[in-house]
């Protein structure tokens, strides 16, 4: 695994700046949470890292050397919306097939077959048949899919953008610890991004909080949520349901 580093991370619109000039980094093996308000700039910094959208100015590198342009991705991302992050047409098996690298047990079509199967197994989806479309699953299923497919190409750094925001309550929490799971067994690096302290506090051991554009406090879960020194970080913790404010 690899050390993810954005550094000076600059990205423009016309005239509106979503990110500006962030430094941020993704140790091996580490889940770093990034938080803040819808509009901070936080999946505009996702995107870039998976090369949806272009820095201004900055760089985003993986243990020192630039993103690849071509072949394996080694950062994937797992969006928000499982409802529109898989191909309806295309069956859940094909969707997690088509994100292996073509090399070594992935280059038959049997082995893309039993590497689906693993993947399926290790996201609880054991019981699932391959061969079904979307449409049959759960949001819930489905973004286990979606997980299966960012595991499928391999990746040194696993970027979730508000994976569980779109969930029912009743199987957020599943998914989270799927998420921990995962992280665990496979030593994953992850980038969880989400505006909800409280699953940041459960799955992360840095956090980082973002606001307009730039990260405004950076540090270990407990030192950011417990002994917070920016007054937007304290405001965000003051807005939590049934915490005592400040």
């Amino acid at each position: 695994m690899s050390e993810l580093c954005f550094d000076a991370v600059t990205v423009r619109y016309d005239r509106h700046t979503a990110v500006d000039a962030v430094s941020l980094t993704v140790p091996p093996g580490t889940v770093v949470g990034l938080v803040g308000e819808s509009g901070s700039g936080k999946s505009t910094l996702a995107r870039a890292a998976v090369g949806l959208v272009e820095p201004t100015s900055g760089s985003i590198t993986l243990g020192g050397a630039a993103m690849p342009r071509r072949g394996r991705r080694p950062v994937q991302m797992v969006f928000q919306d499982p409802y529109s992050s898989l191909d309806p047409r295309m069956s859940i098996g094909d969707s997690v097939a088509e994100a292996m690298p073509k090399e070594g047990d992935t280059r038959t079509r049997e082995g893309r077959r039993e590497e689906v199967r693993r993947l399926l197994d290790l996201v609880h989806l054991g019981s699932a048949d391959p061969g079904d479309l979307p449409g049959r699953l759960s949001g819930g299923q489905r973004q286990r899919v979606a997980l299966a497919r960012a595991l499928a190409g391999r990746p040194d750094v696993v970027i979730a953008d508000e994976i569980t925001s779109a969930l029912d309550v009743s199987i957020q929490g599943a998914v989270l610890n799927l998420v921990r799971e995962l992280q665990q067994e496979l030593g994953l690096s992850i980038l969880f991004i989400s505006h909800n302290l409280a699953v940041v506090r459960y799955v992360a051991s840095r956090v980082a909080v973002m606001r307009s554009g730039r990260i405004v406090e950076e540090g270990t879960t407990t030192q950011v949520l417990e002994q917070p020194e920016h007054a937007y970080t304290r405001a965000l913790l003051d807005a939590v349901p049934g915490r005592n404010p400040r």
